[in-house]
């Protein structure tokens, strides 16, 4: 077993801000009343608009949540923690973008957003314990 305890540590902090900074722009969502982009563009629902932001969603959220499963993978995680972060990595992967087309609130968006947001606070904390348990 290989354990990378500066890389775990440090994914697990930046997964926990990552999220903090989430948080704020989540706020600022329903603050705001805008659910898609910053509500600077005219066509706030457009087709283009709406593949862009998936796309950059998935390309924002992805990297980072692999870091941390693969970190806490090498450390030595349960295999059945690895299994259910990675699903449910893949499945709000997959309803996060589904729901960015329609009206919100709408499940598929905010299911998949909360699972990913799940997963990465469940694998933030696990690399910050596994980091420092040797």
């Amino acid at each position: 077993m290989t354990l990378f305890p500066i890389t775990l540590a440090t994914s697990g902090l930046l997964g926990l801000i990552y999220l903090s900074l989430t948080v704020a722009v989540v706020r600022q969502r329903f603050k705001t009343k805008v659910m898609l982009g910053d509500g600077t563009d005219r066509a706030h629902g457009a087709p283009l608009h709406v593949a862009v932001r998936a796309h950059g969603n998935f390309a924002e959220y992805v990297p980072l949540s692999l870091i941390l499963l693969g970190g806490i993978e090498a450390a030595g995680a349960p295999r059945l923690l690895i299994l259910i972060l990675a699903a449910a990595l893949v499945l709000g992967r997959l309803l996060h973008p589904l729901g960015m087309g329609m009206k919100s609130p709408n499940f598929p968006r905010a299911g998949g957003a909360m699972l990913n947001w799940a997963m990465l606070l469940i694998a933030s904390i696990t690399a910050l314990i596994m980091a420092f348990q040797r």
